[in-house]
């Protein structure tokens, strides 16, 4: 390592690139390795550590792609992926063992995970490491591209994971100048950082100053493990657990339960688990760990909400007052879901005074059961798979009122100046007369959304049969809903068949409400005040 360090050292950039550049190519991040090279002559306390995380994270992704070049799945955890039979194929056994030694082993130098999970202080990992390891990537390019030369394979990258609806996980302000020239203080006055670990806060804080945001993100996240790895073995007083703690897990292994969450309280927690471990989340960290994101195109939005969420730990656990700077974690499902169905999904312009449903009386109830509190930490399986359901359904019902209200303007417009086709004046009354059907229904199902959703947890006292026959229930008013995406496009304008399918599904709620398999009938607390809407 001295010695590739030294020889490495000893080239120019440009030097490098002539010689190396051609075999970082199959990594698909070229010039973030050659970035890395510019960190080997730099004297900052946390460059080589911001370069190693980088380098291997896409140097992970790189060999995953390679083994599918063999294999199908590729595995999830560095450690099989470096131990599989089809990169020693590629690539040979002995020169697998030489990159465990450095990445893929916790009886080797592990200075992935070491570093990942904020083991190491700054400058603690030699930069002749870091140098090795640009080497050995280099050296793994030359021997990918003999074996497809004498395979006639083609490797392909897997694309990269997009952030989807970001406005949706926005749960602070947008940090400014100002509050990011506070918090620079309030990392050094904050018991939640350990003083050894204060250059990488201020790195973090400085590339989200600079726009550098996946670098942000790569600085924080492990210092926020170790800052909540404290303090787990503190409240939980398990000080031997410090390597091994697990913040989120709900028991210790002794079966206690675990005193964490009662200490951050479940805002915290449930920011901790939607960012960070949710299936259905934005798992920041195993993403970016795993080389799934395009470092280069990372969002500022999701590098705010974590440095936010930072700024919120660093407030709460200061001697100091500074009360007027904290920022309020305000996190509860119910809020958020319902706040966006009123504002949105709701096709409100299309009301009318005959409405089976009455809009007023739907308004109120899912304005009350907005304030009702949903615990979601430590779910069980059936009650994350339920809200799945209800997801899809509530994004489905959205899409439909945008396509036919978007139409319907269209259309209306059209028709005063008197440009439609005989054909398109006719699909046109045609679905204005559907929509004073359609728009009622459509809040139904919200609402029935709504009375599942504050009563998600009685779904565990449902029998394995009576739960299947549940759930089939809810994916069948998710198909109907599917349809009408379809039907209702201007493509298609099956309003007929949009009507039919619509009765259909009417009949199929009301025999499910007369058998008493919905959840809310498990609970009369919100019954008597549906009941009208319902029926």
């Amino acid at each position: 390592c001295e010695s590739v360090n030294l020889h490495l050292k000893s080239l120019t950039k440009e030097q490098f690139v002539i010689q190396y550049a051609l075999w970082f190519r199959w990594t698909n991040c070229t010039e973030l390795f050659l970035e890395v090279f510019d960190v080997l002559q730099d004297t900052e306390t946390t460059e080589v550590d911001l370069g190693l995380m980088k380098l291997t994270s896409c140097l992970e992704r790189a060999l995953g792609d390679v083994y599918l070049l063999i294999g199908k799945d590729c595995p999830f955890l560095l450690r099989d992926l470096l131990a599989s039979e089809q990169l020693a194929v590629v690539f040979g056994q002995a020169v697998m063992n030489v990159l465990r030694v450095f990445i893929g082993s916790p009886y080797g130098l592990n200075l992935r995970n070491v570093l990942w999970h904020g083991f190491a202080s700054p400058q603690e990992i030699p930069a002749k490491y870091c140098a090795m390891l640009l080497f050995l990537t280099a050296g793994l390019g030359q021997l990918l591209e003999t074996y497809l030369m004498q395979t006639k394979c083609i490797l392909v990258h897997r694309p990269y994971v997009t952030f989807m609806s970001l406005d949706e996980l926005g749960v602070f302000p947008d940090l400014n100048h100002e509050t990011l020239s506070i918090a620079e203080e309030l990392v050094k006055l904050s018991s939640f950082v350990l003083k050894t670990m204060l250059p990488f806060w201020m790195a973090a804080l400085t590339a989200f100053k600079q726009s550098r945001y996946a670098d942000c993100v790569i600085l924080l996240l492990p210092q926020l493990e170790v800052g909540l790895r404290l303090l787990f073995t503190t409240t939980n007083k398990c000080p031997n657990r410090l390597l091994t703690a697990e913040m989120l897990a709900k028991h210790l292994d002794n079966e206690e339960v675990n005193q964490l969450p009662a200490v951050l309280q479940e805002p915290t927690m449930e920011f901790l688990w939607d960012f960070l471990n949710h299936q259905e989340g934005p798992r920041i960290r195993d993403r970016l760990s795993h080389g799934e994101i395009n470092l280069e195109a990372f969002p500022r939005e999701v590098a705010n909400q974590i440095v936010a969420f930072a700024i919120t730990l660093l407030c709460r656990f200061s001697d100091e007052d500074m009360f007027a700077f904290k920022v309020v974690i305000n996190i509860m499902v119910s809020e958020d879901f319902f706040s966006v169905v009123l504002d949105q999904y709701m096709p409100q312009n299309f009301y009318s005074s005959d409405d089976r449903i009455d809009s007023v009386l739907t308004e109120r109830l899912l304005i009350e059961l907005c304030d009702t509190h949903i615990c979601t930490l430590y779910s069980p399986r059936p009650v994350l798979e339920t809200v799945v359901v209800f997801r899809k359904i509530s994004t489905q019902c959205h899409q439909v009122s945008e396509k036919v209200i978007a139409n319907t303007e269209l259309r209306y417009k059209q028709w005063m100046n008197k440009t439609l086709r005989s054909r398109q004046r006719h699909n046109y009354l045609r679905m204005l007369n559907s929509i004073k059907f359609l728009s009622p229904v459509l809040r139904l199902i919200l609402v029935l959304i709504a009375l599942e959703l504050v009563n998600i947890h009685l779904v565990s006292k449902k029998n394995p049969p009576e739960y299947q026959q549940y759930l089939k229930f809810l994916k069948s008013i998710l198909q109907y809903t599917e349809n009408l995406v379809t039907y209702t496009s201007p493509e298609k304008n099956k309003w007929d068949e949009t009507m039919e399918l619509t009765n259909k599904t009417l009949i199929r709620i009301r025999k499910i409400c007369d058998r008493k398999l919905m959840l809310m009938q498990l609970n009369g607390l919100f019954v008597k005040s549906s009941e009208k809407v319902l029926l």
